[in-house]
């Protein structure tokens, strides 16, 4: 290799790793904004910020294939999207009919049937799944795809993802009845909750980034995603009824 080509390639993988850390800056700022920012209207600011970073990275040169938005792998990312949420389904069904996991579905914040539908419908596909799905599997794989070989985008992804959900994992024992009789509901049990919100979601990460790869669609994970937390909605309100009736 002729010195002028390692310089390039120097610089090509500096200016790729440079990406890969604002990409982690933004996020990490865009999730402390909606989090902790108490500004108003916050629920915004990841869909929106991550929409802005979209124009920027494009801007910068990476390409809809990068972003996992290429329309020529729609239909393959579409049906693996598909079998996701039915197989999905399927587990989450079993899961609410078995007594030892059916507490584990019972969180205070779907209890409401109506309210669980609107969730699943408008709130979770528009303000969690294709923000983050966009954020992670489109945006920082893309740039981490650049630099890292295979494990890297799995390790750098899958735990920043965890990472993620950090915050919004801080009351997550007292408002689930299975882990707070499993926890307790007091610091020690926050911080067990925190820990299994962080392992559970980088598991679902690499799950997400397996998907992604494998389909060469970001609509893979957004089907896997949305099956994840719009059916575990739904089977919350459901539960709840069950119960109630």
């Amino acid at each position: 290799m002729t010195p002028q080509v390692t310089v390039r390639s120097d610089r090509t993988r500096t200016s790729g790793l440079a990406g890969v850390l604002g990409v982690l800056t933004a996020l990490a700022g865009i999730n402390l904004g909606a989090t902790l920012s108490g500004l108003p209207h916050r629920e915004w600011i990841v869909p929106l910020s991550v929409l802005a970073l979209v124009v920027v990275v494009r801007a910068r040169g990476m390409r809809w294939s990068e972003l996992g938005l290429s329309v020529r792998h729609m239909p393959r990312g579409l049906a693996y999207g598909f079998a996701a949420t039915v197989a999905v389904a399927a587990v989450v069904t079993a899961g609410c009919l078995i007594p030892a996991t059916r507490p584990f579905f019972l969180s205070e914040r779907y209890s409401d049937l109506r309210m669980a539908v609107f969730s699943a419908l408008v709130l979770i596909p528009l303000m969690t799944v294709l923000p983050e799905e966009l954020a992670f599997r489109g945006i920082l794989q893309g740039a981490t795809e650049r630099v890292f070989g295979t494990t890297g985008v799995f390790v750098v992804g899958s735990l920043a993802f965890g990472l993620w959900h950090v915050t919004s994992s801080l009351g997550l024992t007292a408002g689930n009845a299975g882990l707070a009789d499993l926890f307790g509901t007091g610091a020690a049990g926050q911080v067990a909750g925190i820990g299994l919100a962080v392992a559970a979601t980088s598991a679902a990460g690499a799950g997400f980034i397996w998907f992604r790869r494998r389909s060469r669609s970001l609509l893979a994970p957004i089907g896997l995603h949305w099956a994840f937390n719009a059916v575990g909605a739904l089977a919350a309100a459901l539960t709840w009824r069950a119960l109630a009736g």
